[in-house]
């Protein structure tokens, strides 16, 4: 027997109309191009909003078209998540820190019909213009005095939305209709794309509000370092609407001296990134002798937060909160918020959990299973590859039957790839990746793709990349490599013949020439073995 309940249709738009009404004079406070701080109110960004989706429609948007956006942190990029995804069409957020290869690939592959863009990425896009889809319409985010000279005959973004009616009926369609897409480079090969839905970021949103936004006081400031252009800032632009909290954009601006004048100025309450960033601003902190007015916490994703800055934090009276996901996640899939009884443990015990990856979010189950596909217990000693499954998880690649066809288990379960371990509290530990990927500052390169364009080098033979820690970026690549003669190139002369497929932060900080590199029983490279060869090796930027 079934209960009797309507049935409703979870869409994006309904979040922003609930904001508007239920927390209307909450705002969204944004550091521009244009160099001067703007504030609007949810309600005014609804009446924006409306404006934009009038003017999509009469740019011949249609269901299912995608938009892409090239942008920083900011309320244009805002209105663009909800007046997109708003009337059927999906936005397709571009991390400008790609190279121009990958850009182009994944414009082509999303099929993009218009590009958003701040004026900082113009010169980005028309050097790559002629191999991006003809036919595309760019539209550059600011107003008709600070429009740039430009050779993408673009559109200014204000004069499209002037005139446009400031209200407007959205279209109800599937909850299953496409909202968003974004595209992950964490593999080898091509970037590939997680198509989510506007079922999927709703529910990713309001398990987020439940979880990660209990305990905040009303009104909050919520500053999302995170970039919107990295799965949806965490999905922040969604849930703190939803939690009637105010967003506070950082722009491009997020050095430590930046970030701690615009949280002091706007008495930010919590603050979301990468350790990366959080290591400036605690810099700033000891030079300036205090932390921002009412900062109260930090949420920390894209990799392990060091334990001293956990320490350091937590000593100023900074909640640390570790949140953990992927791309293909949502991103959220567990969180650090600290039950009652670790609270009231020693300061190193909570210290301890809190260097935890935290445990799961409402609406995600994760499992571990064994090279066999056994599943293991969650006694926080087993270890194995981590698995997971949820609403707010792929069902497959966008256009891609090859890597969907690999990417999940016998049971349908979506594989990390993360060798981790889980406790009886149900507290996550990522202890090594399956892949050999590199994470520098919260981002992914992948270790094969720069082996390949390395080996086409003449003077290289065979070579291999490891990954490095580094005390800012987490890791860096090196390139451990065998020479096919007697020529020993330097680092950048393999950069300069690297550099076409990689954007410079993906380049390999070192080259180390060997005799052989270590293979396994199966003729395989051993990175095992090379890591624990350099375990004592330092970077070259770290000697003194």
């Amino acid at each position: 027997m079934q209960g009797m309940m309507m049935q409703q249709a979870l869409l994006i738009s309904d979040i922003l109309n609930y904001a508007a009404e239920a927390h209307g004079d909450a705002e969204i406070i944004s550091v521009r191009t244009e160099g001067d701080i703007h504030r609007q109110t949810y309600r005014e960004t609804a009446a924006r909003t409306a404006q934009l989706a009038h003017a999509l429609q009469a740019q011949g948007v249609q269901l299912g078209d995608r938009v892409a956006t090239l942008a920083w942190n900011g309320y244009r990029h805002f209105e663009l998540y909800y007046a997109v995804s708003g009337i059927g069409s999906v936005v397709h957020t571009i991390n400008p820190r790609l190279s121009p290869e990958q850009l182009i690939y994944i414009v082509n592959h999303a099929a993009d019909k218009m590009i958003f863009t701040d004026v900082t990425f113009v010169p980005l896009l028309e050097a790559v213009k002629d191999q991006l889809p003809q036919g595309l319409t760019y539209v550059v985010m600011t107003d008709r005095a600070h429009m740039p000279a430009n050779t993408l005959n673009a559109l200014c973004y204000e004069e499209l939305l002037s005139g446009q009616p400031e209200s407007i009926t959205w279209p109800e369609f599937d909850e299953n209709t496409a909202a968003g897409l974004c595209y992950t480079s964490g593999t080898t090969g091509n970037p590939k794309g997680a198509l989510y839905s506007n079922r999927s970021t709703v529910l990713h949103a309001l398990y987020v509000s439940l979880v990660l936004g209990a305990g905040y006081p009303p009104a909050s400031k919520i500053l999302p370092v995170v970039p919107q252009f990295h799965v949806n800032a965490w999905g922040l632009p969604y849930a703190a609407p939803l939690m009637g909290h105010s967003l506070v954009m950082p722009g491009a601006a997020l050095d430590g001296p930046s970030l701690f004048k615009l949280m002091d100025s706007e008495q930010v309450f919590s603050a979301w990134g990468v350790p990366t960033v959080w290591l400036g601003l605690m810099g700033e902190i000891k030079a300036q002798g205090r932390k921002p007015e009412g900062f109260s916490e930090i949420v920390v994703g894209g990799s392990a937060a060091p334990r001293s800055m956990i320490e350091g934090f937590e000593t100023l009276g900074v909640d640390v909160v570790h949140a953990w996901g992927m791309t293909e996640m949502s991103p959220i899939g567990t969180h650090g918020k600290m039950p009652e009884s670790v609270k009231t443990k020693s300061f190193k015990e909570q210290i301890d959990k809190k260097s935890l990856q935290g445990r799961r979010v409402f609406g995600v189950d994760l499992k571990i299973n064994d090279e066999d596909g056994n599943r293991l217990p969650h006694d926080g000693v087993a270890a194995g590859e981590l698995f997971v499954r949820g609403n707010g998880i792929i069902s497959g690649y966008f256009n891609n039957e090859e890597a969907s066809a690999t990417a999940f288990d016998s049971e349908g379960w979506f594989g990390t790839g993360d060798i981790a371990s889980i406790d009886p509290q149900g507290f996550l530990s990522i202890q090594d990746r399956a892949k050999d990927l590199v994470k520098s500052g919260g981002e992914w390169i992948s270790s094969i793709d720069l082996e390949n364009t390395a080996m086409s080098h003449e003077a290289i033979a065979n070579c291999a990349v490891i990954a490095i820690p580094h005390p800012k970026w987490d890791e860096r690549p090196v390139l451990v490599a065998v020479p096919a003669g007697e020529a020993r190139p330097s680092l950048e002369a393999l950069h300069a013949h690297m550099s076409e497929h990689f954007a410079k932060w993906q380049l390999p900080d070192d080259v180390l020439w060997v005799e052989a590199l270590p293979l396994t029983a199966t003729g395989k490279v051993s990175k095992l073995t090379l890591r624990k060869q350099f375990e004592d090796y330092t970077l070259p930027e770290l000697r003194t």
